[in-house]
């Protein structure tokens, strides 16, 4: 269907396209991920994404979960170790996004376990919590 098409069918005023939060999320992730290895070379193999979210069908959830795959996991792990910190959890939101239980059980769980847990909201916040804490400052951060 045309774009003219479209108008005519909606009175003049085209449909509002509808974009889904996870798209938004992926778009932030991936602009950080890209700007972490630029910046970053010496430890771009050790920034890495949990693919824990997503569509799949029964059959690969079911073989993700056999695997280990588990609800709350972190985006991001940064596996380098900083002050008193093992490694960096991040969990990418949009500013609607909000963590979910098994998110939060997943931050205690790991902040207990002497890993840093943050979550970012933006690419700007992205970059001061990766600065910060490899720069060992990151104590302040949560």
């Amino acid at each position: 269907m045309k774009y003219d098409e479209l108008l005519s069918r909606f009175g003049r005023k085209a449909p509002r396209l509808r974009t889904h939060p996870r798209d938004l999320e992926h778009q932030l992730q991936a602009a950080c991920v890209h700007w972490f290895r630029w910046r970053f070379p010496q430890y771009e193999r050790l920034l890495f994404a949990i693919p824990n979210g997503g569509r799949r069908d029964v059959i690969t959830g079911a073989r993700l979960k056999a695997e280990g795959v588990m609800a709350g996991v972190a985006d991001l792990q940064l596996a380098v170790p900083a002050q008193n910190y093992h490694g960096l959890f991040i969990e990418m939101k949009t500013d609607a996004g909000r963590q979910t239980v098994a998110q939060k059980n997943f931050a205690a769980a790991v902040l207990e376990k002497g890993y840093l847990y943050t979550v970012c909201r933006s690419q700007e916040e992205f970059e001061k919590t990766i600065k910060n804490y490899l720069q060992c400052k990151a104590g302040g951060l949560r």
